[in-house]
């Protein structure tokens, strides 16, 4: 006889399963940070980590789903594998830190086998983590009258646990305690779990509801009508997996690049999941039109994927910024207020579906589970779903996506479940006829159709401004170029993922150009070879070709449409077209653990470093590695922009570069960018040989075009050496692969420049070079200039916008013609 579950035991299990869902999605965040340091920031690697984790989760629940309905103590299998994933996952997490060099020494050796490394380093504990679910569900064996709502329930409290997990990851654990601190914060927590569940185990063995034979099943002893209901619940993972992939790239516009951003998403998704298994469990067992429900649900997430994507616009920008401004003022927190817009557009354009979806799994489970081997069932269920969650994963990034595009995609995806809907309805014609399941389904497809193919272009202009030149949606991100209007003319901006990264205009010509051409022209020796990472525009990477003793000139870009736009762009001197410049498209630092080819220059213009992957270009394992790969008397140009991350973060960011190099100096390139030049040996300040460089070539031209006419006005760009940053920094802690502070920082402000910058002018000191008299003081005059034009500048920034046209028409009037301060000349009114 069949008896209900009881209550008090229940809750303690979905405690348990909550600590469980919480430290799977810990690992899973910094196993996926640490693999782009091992096989490099590459779209296609962190999704062979994900699938790597997902694999193990699906193994996991079959095997051990099977397993424990053969146990007369399913609890305490549980408890084992809490114990084990502690220690496997904090020796994954160690071994991963010192993949890197190991798969590089693997991958030339054996190719492509290579990657077995990390993806088994990954998948052996997420084995462990797939089968924490079944055995507790085996544990309690509910009977027929309780399997939706125990099952909802239980995968409740462990996608809720996820949410906590994926959220203080980003916001507290990583930032508090670094990568590894993270990874032994959640062992601890198996560690606790897996004894609370074994003294669990021994107050009572389990909650008997029902008094089935326990001999052990065939694996697959399901009826057809189960079996069914099964691939259709499988089918309908790869479509929630293929969301997750659309919505990712369709909402960044929405938001930021920052690791916190992405991070709200995967909370909004997994909370659908979760409030969605929670409100239809609890009447689960009640319903009898149980196949009509569950095709209804999965058609449903289709049909409302398609309809809030189709609806977005300006509309969803003002709201978001209307809930900033209201949280901000009751916190006065922004990153309160950043987070509540984040929440906000993934609540438009996530929350609904993966409601539906989250609905379906104990609707699935209705229609599957039997009440004899629930446990096995769960697991085969889990396992089958996350099996084709990989399959959509890839199949929506690497397939549809770079054939269809995001719209038609999601049309794609709209249409499978609609038809995965329209099958389970079919089931239930004896009840009811299947005409609104094949009227339903026609719905879905004429919408798809209908979708419109260019709202995201339409958006970008919308929230942007101006026309788009080039447009591409590749499996890394979208990539867009826009050329729009200023005062001082038309200029084309590079977005990528939605999110400004650079453009042509006079203030990113004048710090890209310096970032190559001033390292070489003060090189101590004679530089002959310069590697680039990041070629953005090609204004950094073309200036290299004015440099005619340069031999070799590599550029490494991680995205191949960004490669592919390059030609748009003015000013960077035939960046795309010419052969003496060898573009590779590729991850900068992986290339640089994979070659061992020694540079005169290596020079970076990634984007801002707060970006999610950039700080991987700014840690101080970085910069060890940065140097082994330097020449005898070789640099590394470092971009340092300094309106994009609080002063707090700058001071992490110039640390990280003073404890790897003896010599490291300081130079502003621009209002708002400066660069840090490190070296083993002293920078050759000497006028007589820097002006004798400027001469060669085109060099001399390419800087006056951007407001360096002399070598004195190169020389007052000059701030200060390693005495003075060492002043600036104090006790700041650097940034490395363990604690990649930046990427996890405060938000930042509109008026963050008029901080920072005065903050690093006072650090100036007058260049030590080789010169007369004559010479310092016109570097002084043009370093004075320069800090009343910047000076200036703050006035725009901080919103004066009347003293800053009245007083930069005064400052151009009264100076020798510059092309980088007359650009910013208001026109006549």
């Amino acid at each position: 006889m069949n008896s209900v579950p009881a209550r008090p035991r229940i809750l303690l299990f979905q405690c348990l399963l909550f600590g469980s869902g919480f430290s799977a999605l810990v690992y899973q965040a910094i196993w996926v940070k640490q693999l782009s340091l091992v096989v490099g920031v590459d779209v296609y690697a962190i999704s062979t980590g994900v699938s790597a984790f997902f694999a193990g989760l699906a193994l996991g629940g079959a095997i051990f789903g099977r397993l424990a309905d053969s146990l007369r103590n399913p609890l305490r299998l549980y408890a084992v594998l809490e114990f084990l994933i502690a220690v496997i996952g904090i020796g994954a997490t160690l071994a991963l830190a010192k993949a890197p060099a190991i798969f590089v020494a693997l991958q030339s050796q054996v190719g492509v086998l290579a990657w077995l490394l990390p993806f088994l380093l990954v998948m052996f504990p997420a084995i462990l983590m797939g089968g924490t679910l079944p055995p507790l569900i085996s544990s309690v064996r509910p009977g027929n009258s309780q399997i939706g709502r125990t099952a909802g329930q239980l995968y409740t409290a462990n996608t809720a646990g996820a949410i906590i997990g994926v959220l203080l990851t980003a916001l507290a654990l990583v930032p508090l305690f670094g990568v590894k601190g993270a990874a032994f914060f959640a062992g601890a927590l198996n560690v606790l779990l897996g004894i609370w569940a074994f003294v669990l185990s021994r107050t009572k063995p389990q909650i008997r509801t029902s008094e089935a034979p326990r001999e052990r099943l065939k694996f697959f002893a399901l009826s057809s009508k189960a079996r069914l209901a099964l691939v259709l619940y499988a089918l309908a993972g790869g479509v929630a997996l293929g969301y997750e992939v659309l919505w990712t790239q369709i909402i960044v516009q929405f938001l930021s690049t920052r690791a916190v951003a992405f991070s709200v998403v995967l909370a909004v998704y997994l909370s659908g999941l979760v409030i969605g298994s929670f409100l239809y469990s609890r009447f689960a067992d009640r319903v009898r039109a149980r196949w009509t429900t569950f095709g209804l649900l999965v058609l449903g997430a289709g049909f409302v994927a398609m309809a809030t994507f189709s609806l977005l616009g300006p509309w969803l920008l003002q709201a978001q910024e209307v809930t900033g401004l209201w949280v901000f003022d009751v916190t006065g927190n922004r990153m309160a207020q950043m987070l509540s817009r984040f929440i906000v557009a993934a609540g438009v354009i996530i929350f609904p579906s993966t409601l539906l979806l989250g609905a379906a799994f104990p609707a699935a489970a209705r229609l599957v589970v039997d009440e004899a081997k629930p446990g096995q069932d769960i697991g085969l269920m889990l396992a089958l779903n996350t099996a084709c969650g990989i399959v959509g994963t890839l199949g929506t990034g690497f397939i549809l996506v770079p054939w269809l595009g995001l719209s038609g995609s999601l049309a794609v995806l709209a249409v499978l479940a609609g038809l995965v809907g329209a099958v389970a309805l079919y089931q239930d014609r004896q009840r009811f006829t299947p005409a609104p399941a094949f009227g339903l389904l026609a719905v879905v497809v004429a919408l798809a159709v209908w979708l419109p193919r260019d709202l995201l272009t339409r958006l970008l202009t919308d929230s942007r401004g101006g026309e788009v030149v080039f447009y591409e949606e590749a499996p890394g991100g979208t990539v867009a170029v826009l050329e729009q209007d200023s005062k001082q003319g038309s200029f084309r901006r590079l977005y990528i993922q939605g999110v400004s990264n650079t453009g042509d205009a006079m203030p990113s010509l004048r710090y890209m150009r310096l970032q190559a051409l001033l390292p070489l022209l003060v090189h101590p020796g004679e530089p002959k070879s310069a590697l680039v990472i990041g070629l953005g525009t090609g204004i950094t990477a073309g200036a290299t070709l004015v440099y005619p003793e340069l031999d070799r000139r590599l550029c490494i870009e991680l995205m191949k449409p960004v490669a592919d736009a390059v030609t748009l762009f003015k000013g960077n001197l035939g960046a795309g077209k010419d052969p003496r410049l060898d573009i590779q498209v590729g991850d900068g630092r992986h290339e640089l653990m994979r070659s061992k080819e020694l540079f005169d220059l290596i020079t970076l213009e990634p984007p801002p470093p707060a970006a999610a992957g950039v700080v991987n270009l700014y840690s101080s394992d970085f910069y060890e590695l940065a140097k082994a790969r330097l020449s005898e008397g070789g640099i590394l140009a470092q971009w340092l922009p300094i309106a994009t991350q609080t002063e707090a973060d700058t001071r992490s960011l110039i640390r990280s570069m003073l404890d790897v190099f003896p010599h490291v100096s300081l130079w502003t390139t621009e209002a708002n960018e400066m660069m840090l030049l490190g070296s083993e040996k002293p920078l050759a300040l000497d006028i007589g040989q820097i002006e004798q460089r400027m001469q060669r070539g085109d060099v001399a031209s390419t800087l006056q075009e951007v407001g360096i006419g002399s070598v004195t006005d190169l020389l007052a760009t000059y701030i200060t050496d390693r005495t003075g940053l060492e002043s600036y920094v104090k006790n700041a802690q650097p940034v490395t692969d363990n604690r990649p502070l930046i990427e996890y920082g405060r938000w930042t402000h509109a008026e963050q420049i008029t901080y920072t910058l005065p903050s690093l002018l006072e650090l100036r000191e007058k260049p030590q070079f080789q010169g007369n008299d004559v010479q310092m003081s016109e570097v002084e005059a043009s370093y004075l200039r320069l800090v009343k034009f910047y000076q200036i500048y703050l006035y725009a920034t901080m919103g004066d916008t009347s003293s800053w046209k009245e007083s930069v028409r005064r400052f151009v009037r009264g100076d020798n013609p510059n092309a980088y301060y007359d650009w910013f000349l208001p026109p006549a009114s």
